[in-house]
């Protein structure tokens, strides 16, 4: 009895871990975004996280944000990829999935938003 309670433990386990994988990669903020510079920003799912990295212009390679979040709110730090200064950012997804609106503050008071369209 107590062999099968464990084995159904472990299967419930390994089932829940494939499940959050899955629900992660559906995320509305997972995909590649269209910058107002005209870069293009890979949104992917890196730990419990969403990690944004410049994959093309003038700062390809360059990391431009950590998020936290589900559906269309998403909060954490966003980096200027032109002197790395990172700052509290949040994020929106808007338009039916098509904009993302990404703030980023300064102090909370200081703050730059940018919309960014999904390609």
């Amino acid at each position: 009895m107590t062999r099968s309670l464990t084995a159904l433990a472990f299967t419930a386990l390994i089932s829940s871990a494939g499940l959050a994988g899955t629900a992660n990669a559906a995320e509305p903020i997972v995909g590649q975004w269209k910058a107002p510079g005209g870069g293009i920003v890979k949104v992917s799912a890196c730990g419990n996280a969403f990690c944004a990295q410049v994959i093309s212009g003038e700062h390809k390679g360059k990391s431009v944000g950590t998020m936290r979040g589900s559906g269309t709110d998403y909060t954490g730090t966003v980096i200027d990829p032109r002197d790395e200064k990172s700052y509290q950012g949040s994020a929106t997804i808007a338009g039916n999935g098509k904009t993302l609106k990404l703030t980023g503050c300064a102090l909370k008071i200081f703050c730059k938003t940018q919309t960014w369209t999904k390609i």
